[in-house]
């Protein structure tokens, strides 16, 4: 069973920093697409941020210039660095896996909070 793992949130003053990681169980991690997702109340998940098994990152208008996507195939983790935040960041932030034979896994979720 593949379990993702996230780790990182926690409560940050706007324009401060934060690093979310996301540890996958499992075999053949460096062909599994990664991504960050997030979702608030009442609203639909919406992307943050995508890496391909070749590196290749995608990242949502809202974040652009502000997180960076990456990850460690060694640690079969997947890293969000998130600066410059902002309140309308604050969502509950979820690891997303599509493994190469197309099988989509999600973390339970990490809670961001960007508030003064």
């Amino acid at each position: 069973q593949v379990q993702l793992v996230e780790s990182g949130g926690g409560l940050v003053q706007p324009g401060g920093s934060l690093r979310l990681s996301c540890t996958a169980s499992g075999s053949f991690f460096s062909l599994n697409h990664m991504g960050w997702y997030r979702q608030t109340p009442g609203k639909e998940r919406e992307l943050v941020a995508t890496i391909t098994s070749d590196g290749s990152t995608n990242y949502a208008d809202s974040v652009k210039g502000r997180f960076t996507i990456s990850r460690d195939n060694a640690k079969n983790t997947v890293y969000l660095q998130m600066n410059s935040l902002k309140p309308e960041d604050t969502a509950v932030y979820y690891c997303h896996m599509r493994n190469h034979y197309g099988i989509d896994y999600w973390g339970k979720g990490t809670l961001v909070t960007v508030s003064s």
